[in-house]
């Protein structure tokens, strides 16, 4: 099943609610929240006070991509203000299970982030324990950035770990998620598909969020 979720980071923040509302009637499943701290990547943007505010304006589930160092310390904050999913770099924890293990015990869903540059190997023993893996295909910090095509490599290779050893994990994909590259991220198995400026850049959300669907739909409907 393909789900959308729309990244609030290319929202206007002045009518913010109203733009969810927007993206959920065109068929949003989540909303993805980009929170970065600038350090762990060169941008500084959102935090647990907007996941709170959201929190009362939608009930879809709000996942939170924690782009920060030492999580460990911000994952309660997010969970009390309303995350429904948190996710976190390998490349920013030592300790990755323990801080996997850290997001479940607050009863909210695991996913683990890799960069355009770590290799899929390096979740080889976290990939049993996560609902989902988020491939990055940007370098993350900024919004509307250019697709890179290895990221396909990497979503097809975990599509294939998966039914190897017989995980549940879903694959999510980051980073210039537009019309001309959906249909090529959802053939290589992405599931979850986090689009911020294509979504809300220019026009109505509702309406770019069903032509993003639609466009995956038929891409689907395709896949070998």
């Amino acid at each position: 099943m393909i789900e959308l979720a729309p990244s609030i980071l290319s929202a206007d923040f002045a009518h913010l609610a109203e733009q969810v509302a927007r993206a959920q009637e065109g068929g949003a499943a989540v909303i993805h929240v980009d929170v970065m701290d600038g350090h762990f990547v060169p941008n500084l943007t959102l935090g647990a006070p907007v996941v709170k505010s959201l929190r009362k304006v939608t009930k879809l589930p709000l996942d939170c991509h924690l782009m920060i160092d030492n999580p460990d310390e911000f994952i309660p904050i997010f969970a009390e203000a309303g995350a429904d999913w948190i996710s976190i770099h390998q490349e920013a924890t030592v300790h990755l299970n323990r801080t996997l293990q850290h997001i479940r015990d607050h009863g909210v869903r695991a996913g683990v982030v890799i960069n355009p540059a770590t290799p899929v190997e390096t979740l080889a023993e976290v990939l049993d324990m996560v609902d989902y893996v988020l491939v990055m295909s940007v370098n993350p910090g900024f919004g509307g950035q250019r697709f890179l095509p290895n990221s396909l490599r990497k979503m097809r290779h975990l599509a294939e770990i998966r039914s190897q050893r017989g995980l549940n994990y879903r694959i999510e994909v980051d980073g210039g998620v537009a019309l001309d590259t959906v249909a090529e991220v959802v053939r290589s198995g992405a599931e979850i598909l986090v689009a911020g400026n294509a979504v809300f850049g220019k026009g109505d959300p509702k309406i770019n969020a069903e032509q993003l669907l639609k466009a995956a739909a038929e891409a689907t409907l395709l896949k070998v």
